[in-house]
């Protein structure tokens, strides 16, 4: 498939926000319950607006590859049966929360509702939005993995670690963004969330490196000999057909040599898991505010690399007849 790259900045960035709505929730879970130290109001609400910005950049690029952007809000009506039209749906509503969330620390709206064993667990307006939180993000992620992985006909993408991916990747970048959140401002939850953005790194590597594995044994449904009728073992494509590109050529071909394929599935498998990680470990030694900063820069950047070769690497049926120019 031809890597779009609007479609490469909405998965990442609101990947990147789920993961930090996540780590948020989870420091402030943690620090309820007397696991962590407790962190100010203003801490969960800048990091909210983070969360926001980077949800609301990654629907901002959805825009870019819509044929007809004014007709977008169509792309809800088909609920029921589209997985599209879920993820239309569910994205607002989790910026939605996202901003109630933090507009609630801002404002310091944290008189407990609710206390639980003896004052272990103190359950206020924004950990309920917490919670909401939580279930919509992980909707939100199901059904951004389930558009790829419900195309039948894309093999490489028909497969729950397609939805396994999406969900560690992203929350691997969300925690690691606010493990460098924490270094920029100096708190102490540094460790805290690099520990988990090292444990959903090594879960992604674990499900990547698995669909990788898988992808490479592939036997596709389809080839020349069936696409064509014809059973001989020689068949040749030379050409397409036509005198110059056309739809088909641009938009289900990346226009790559395995090559190249080979160089980008290198530089994100470097950049996404061992390097973060190493980076990580080293800042935990020599208490650096700056490698936690540059291990989610660097993350980020191989799951650009990575979101690439998800699209370039699945083979649509349609390139037996056009991926060829004479």
């Amino acid at each position: 498939m031809h890597p779009a790259f609007s479609v490469i900045f909405l998965t990442t960035l609101i990947g990147a926000g789920q993961g930090l709505f996540l780590a948020l929730f989870t420091g402030q879970l943690y620090s309820t319950i007397k696991l962590v130290e407790q962190q100010p109001s203003m801490f969960y609400a800048v990091g909210s607006a983070l969360s926001l910005a980077l949800l609301m950049g990654g629907l901002a690029a959805s825009f870019f590859h819509l044929g007809r952007p004014e007709r977008a809000w169509r792309a809800a009506a088909m609920w029921r049966t589209s997985w599209l039209s879920r993820e239309v749906i569910v994205l607002p509503a989790m910026m939605g929360i996202v901003f109630l969330y933090g507009v609630f620390h801002w404002a310091g709206w944290t008189q407990p509702w609710i206390t639980l064993g003896e004052g272990t667990l103190a359950i206020d307006a924004t950990f309920v939005f917490g919670m909401l939180g939580v279930l919509v993000t992980l909707a939100l992620f199901v059904s951004t993995g389930m558009i790829y992985a419900s195309v039948k006909f894309l093999q490489e993408w028909s497969s729950p670690y397609t939805i396994a991916n999406f969900i560690f990747l992203g929350t691997a970048s969300g925690f690691m963004l606010a493990a460098a959140y924490s270094a920029l401002i100096g708190n102490n939850l540094v460790s805290f969330f690099g520990t988990w953005a090292v444990i959903a790194t090594l879960l992604g590597l674990g499900t990547r490196s698995a669909s990788l594995v898988r992808n490479a044994k592939l036997k596709h449904r389809s080839n020349l000999q069936t696409a064509i009728g014809i059973r001989h073992r020689g068949i040749v494509q030379k050409a397409q057909g036509f005198s110059a590109d056309s739809f088909n050529t641009r938009e289900f071909f990346h226009h790559q040599s395995p090559e190249t394929l080979k160089r980008i599935r290198l530089i994100f498998l470097v950049l996404v898991f061992p390097v973060p990680i190493a980076l990580v470990l080293l800042a935990y030694v020599l208490q650096s505010p700056t490698l936690p900063i540059l291990a989610f820069a660097l993350q980020y950047l191989g799951l650009l690399a990575e979101r690439w070769y998800f699209f370039a690497e699945a083979e649509h049926p349609q390139n037996l007849y056009y991926q060829r120019v004479s």
